[in-house]
């Protein structure tokens, strides 16, 4: 027997934030993330690479989502109450680093280990604050992807970081977050993602 959840929403909940919510989520940055540093990394051979990475980072974590909405133990995708987030936060970490594994079993190439490493890192971090606050993971997610990208195309990607900032705007306009947790989420996602990359790599 299982539990029907009802999704909270507000009939005067901004459409823009609600869109920029769901479009750039943390899959979307990781997407983008093992794509361009495989890219970057070894061509189509490093995006081969950042694809299985991403699997176990982004495409499996969102089926088990998924399949808990089905199931109606939580109410959408983006699981904002903090007992739920914990749950899942612990499968995708143990996700995560099945996929680390895999690409060092294999002999990825370190950058993409370092990517996906620095994933791993981040997640911990997060999930070990979620107990106490609900920090926010999609700007921990989209800042530490820019810092990233930074780090491997050149600093003007950083021109990008209103983008960031536009993320955070919508977690807050949408009351899933205060304003204190998604700023805190930005400075630690850049932080550890940055800090890791570079460590590994």
């Amino acid at each position: 027997m299982t539990t029907t959840i009802t999704p909270v929403t507000r009939p005067d909940e901004s459409r823009a934030a609600r869109l920029i919510t769901d479009g750039l989520d943390p899959k979307t940055w990781i997407i983008a993330d093992t794509v361009l540093i495989g890219w970057h990394t070894g061509r189509f051979a490093g995006i081969g690479w950042g694809l299985l990475g991403c699997l176990f980072a982004a495409v499996i974590p969102l089926a088990f989502i998924k399949y808990g909405i089905r199931r109606g133990r939580w109410a959408d995708r983006h699981v904002g109450p903090r007992p739920q987030r914990i749950i899942v936060m612990t499968f995708v970490s143990g996700s995560v680093a099945t996929g680390i594994a895999l690409l060092w079993a294999f002999s990825a190439p370190r950058t993409m280990i370092a990517l996906i490493a620095a994933m791993l890192v981040t997640l911990a971090v997060l999930l070990a604050v979620t107990p106490a606050w609900k920090i926010s993971v999609h700007a921990a997610v989209s800042s530490g992807s820019l810092a990233m990208l930074a780090m491997t195309y050149g600093p003007w990607v950083l021109l990008a970081y209103p983008v960031v900032a536009v993320v955070g705007w919508s977690r807050v306009e949408l009351e899933d977050h205060t304003l204190a947790q998604v700023l805190a989420g930005a400075a630690v996602g850049a932080a550890v993602a940055a800090g890791t990359f570079a460590l590994v790599r």
